[in-house]
């Protein structure tokens, strides 16, 4: 690509920059976090995929199938949805991840025309939360026959329905700003934070905090965890008792896998705080 590249992408996260930070480093890609308004966050890639190509020079991949993985990465998981906007010199889109379901996009070529789904657009609306009237209508006016709105109008038009819920973009990314030159736009800001790969200790913590901050983490820290894990143990110990006396390896193997799998909870629990340096209270 030359230096005025149109190819470009942001990936909107609906947290907090803290909620992102770890999960984002296993894309192991160079990435810029930034908040972007009331409870959203902001990565914007370097782009080397559909840049330079791949590892060992392999020739550069799309920009929307490689922004579609990471956002399904990132939301795996989580209990925030991800957006990823992108767009190139034929076509531009968006694709929405959120935890295992199935991502739903739509895509515009360069001209403006529609060529999505319109449900997917609706399904887009219901799972971050709009309003099913006035932000549907507003986004289905993106779907229709426009020769006046191209595909860089058709992405600010979304953009302007999310600011209902809270996005606030930092000047200059958005997809008026050439691809090679919203890495720019984001670095310096004193909101900015790098972020890379930074080794296998990471690619080992990220994912437990990832866990830890959807909504298995009361279960996995803190006084829900140890309740939990307690109470396995509580009911665990007498079960296997009563399997041996009874001779039933059934009902023992299910005591022990119960009293085992209470006392690891536990030691997780210990563990973590331990190492975070937060001491366990009730």
């Amino acid at each position: 690509m030359n230096a005025t590249s149109p190819v470009g992408a942001l990936l909107l996260c609906r947290t907090e920059p803290e909620n992102v930070r770890t999960v984002a480093h296993l894309l192991r890609e160079r990435m810029l976090l930034a908040p972007a308004g009331d409870g959203w966050s902001v990565l914007v890639p370097e782009g080397r995929p559909w840049r330079d190509g791949g590892e060992g020079g392999a020739d550069a991949e799309p920009v929307d199938r490689v922004v579609a993985g990471w956002a399904a990465a990132l939301a795996v998981g989580s209990t925030w949805p991800v957006l990823a906007l992108w767009w190139d010199g034929d076509r531009a889109g968006h694709t929405l991840a959120y935890g295992f379901r199935r991502p739903v996009g739509y895509v515009w070529l360069a001209d403006g025309t529609p060529v999505g789904e319109d449900e997917a657009m609706r399904t887009f609306a219901e799972r971050l939360g709009l309003d099913p009237v006035l932000d549907v209508q507003a986004l289905e006016e993106l779907i229709r026959p426009d020769p006046d709105a191209d595909a860089r109008i058709r992405l600010r038009g979304l953009l302007a329905v999310l600011t209902r819920i809270g996005l606030n973009l930092p000047p200059g990314l958005d997809p008026d700003t050439p691809g090679d030159r919203l890495y720019t736009a984001a670095d310096g800001r004193p909101e900015t934070e790098a972020i890379s790969w930074t080794g296998r200790r990471e690619a080992v913590r990220a994912p437990l905090d990832a866990v830890e901050n959807s909504r298995l983490g009361p279960w996995m820290r803190g006084p829900g965890a140890r309740l939990l894990g307690g109470a396995q143990v509580a009911a665990g110990l007498p079960l296997a008792l009563w399997g041996i006396g009874r001779r039933s390896g059934g009902w023992t193997f299910a005591g022990v896998l119960l009293t085992a799998h209470g006392a690891l909870g536990l030691a997780y629990d210990r563990f973590r705080a331990e190492r975070t340096g937060i001491v366990a209270t009730d």
